[in-house]
């Protein structure tokens, strides 16, 4: 099934914003069962309708972070957990926001546009699955908002597709 959503306007605010984009990833991973496929939507939802400058998922194999659908420039394949922001989110279990990543402890710099970011992990069965990445291309560009509806698109993906994991 193939919906059409209109255009996210750039005159609402942020929260706006998200309300709107939560309605559309709902709507989007209620009719697919496959995560891949899933995934690739929400990175497209995310990107154009909050103007990211990347934003992706990472999926746990192996005891590392592998690249998994994403918009955005060129990223890095492979991540370890432990290593970087996303590394360091997956091993921790918990959201982590970087207000500038030069001052992130062993950042891992896949793009050097990238300013901030922010990384949502999912956990399942007291593992992490995969880990949502945003970055931008400014300073300060994620808050406790943005932790607050990124989080919310995790718990979809995983009431989706993890659920069994208990």
């Amino acid at each position: 099934m193939s919906h059409h959503f209109e255009e996210i306007s750039k005159d609402i605010d942020r929260e706006e914003k998200y309300k709107l984009l939560l309605l559309q990833v709902e709507a989007v991973i209620a009719d697919e069962s496959d995560l891949i496929a899933n995934l690739a939507n929400v990175s497209a939802l995310l990107k154009f309708g909050l103007d990211f400058f990347w934003v992706g998922f990472y999926l746990e194999k192996e005891g590392q972070l592998v690249l998994g659908p994403y918009q955005g420039p060129l990223a890095c394949s492979r991540i370890d957990f432990g290593k970087g922001v996303c590394g360091t989110s997956a091993e921790q279990q918990q959201t982590i926001v970087v207000p500038n990543v030069e001052e992130f402890p062993g950042h891992i710099a896949c793009s050097a546009d990238s300013k901030s970011e922010i990384v949502v992990p999912l956990v399942a069965a007291n593992k992490t699955r995969l880990i949502l990445d945003v970055d931008s291309d400014h300073l300060n560009e994620f808050n406790e908002l943005d932790a607050q509806y990124l989080g919310e698109i995790i718990v979809m993906i995983h009431r989706r597709h993890f659920s069994h994991y208990m």
